[in-house]
Parts: structure tokens; C-alpha cells; sequence
């Protein structure tokens, strides 16, 4: 049974993305609707489904092991819940680089990074909740696909012989 703090977990990483809309719409819209379409990047209404399922089973699995140690804050919780609001605020940071900064290949190096601090997380949640740790591999695959499409963005910035030429 899911506490009533379980809803706050959930809705947690789902501010970042919110402010992010909310401070930089104008932003998002022109560029977003101008990328060069990639072969293996989905329509932005599915990103933004994407993202949402992902950050709210992300928050889900923060609450499983929040809940497993005990609940309430203590030393105990520094280090599993710690590493993980560093890596939502790098996440948050990603989607500021990339959709309202336009900065892919900075977007790109706090992905890398975002990688490492995801994977560590798994790590330290697997021994307190295995099922928490296995929520975060949908994530870590979309970091995958988010990686790529952001390499791509940014390698074609710095490389204008690659983008596509009108016929």
C-alpha cells in the first residue's frame, strides 16, 4: 500500500520539466519544431509522455527505498536519496541546456554524467529495494536514445556538411 507521501515522491522530478516549460516557452516551441528530424527520435508529443512516465516511476522508486529505510529523514537516507536528487537535478539541467538554453553539447556532457549518477544510484538501491533499482533501467535506456539524439544535435552543429542540403 502506497503511503500518501508516495504521491509526493512521484510528483517531485516532475517540477523540474514543469518550471522548465513554464520559464522558457518561447523558446521551446520554434526550436523544438525545427530540429532536423532524426530517423530514430520520436514525435515531441512522445518525448514529453515519455519523460513524464519515466520521471514519475523514477519517483516511484525513490519512495520504495525512502520507504524501505524507514521512512522520515535521517543519516541513513543521506546517501540513496542524496545521489538521487543530485541526478534529478542534473536531469533538470539537461532539459534546461537543451530546450531552453539550445546548448546540446552542453546538454550533452551533463547526459554523461546524468549516466554515471543513474547507474551508481541503481547500485546503492538494489541492495535496499531490487524492485527500485530496476525501475531506473527504463531510464536509463531513454538516457540512451536522449543521448544519442543530443550527440547527433550537437555534432551537426559543429558540423554543417552533415545536415541535410535542399535539393
Amino acid at each position: 500500500r502506497m503511503w500518501p507521501q508516495g504521491a509526493i515522491f512521484v510528483a517531485l522530478p516532475l517540477l523540474g520539466p514543469i518550471l522548465v516549460w513554464l520559464l522558457a516557452p518561447h523558446r521551446m516551441s520554434g526550436w523544438c519544431d525545427n530540429l532536423m528530424k532524426l530517423p530514430w527520435c520520436p514525435p515531441h508529443k512522445i518525448l514529453l509522455l515519455v519523460w513524464t512516465a519515466i520521471y514519475s516511476v523514477m519517483g516511484y522508486a525513490s519512495y520504495l527505498v525512502w520507504k524501505d529505510l524507514g521512512g522520515g529523514f535521517g543519516r541513513h537516507l543521506a546517501l540513496p536519496l542524496g545521489l538521487y536528487a543530485v541526478q534529478l537535478a542534473i536531469s533538470w539541467t539537461v532539459l534546461t541546456l537543451f530546450f531552453a538554453a539550445h546548448t546540446p553539447g552542453l546538454a550533452l556532457l551533463h547526459l554523461l554524467l546524468l549516466y554515471g549518477l543513474v547507474v551508481t544510484t541503481a547500485l546503492i538501491w538494489h541492495p535496499i529495494n531490487k524492485l527500485a533499482a530496476l525501475l531506473l533501467l527504463p531510464y536509463l535506456a531513454w538516457l540512451t536514445v536522449s543521448a544519442s539524439i543530443t550527440y547527433r544535435l550537437w555534432r551537426d552543429s559543429l558540423c554543417p556538411e552533415h545536415q541535410p542540403q535542399p535539393e
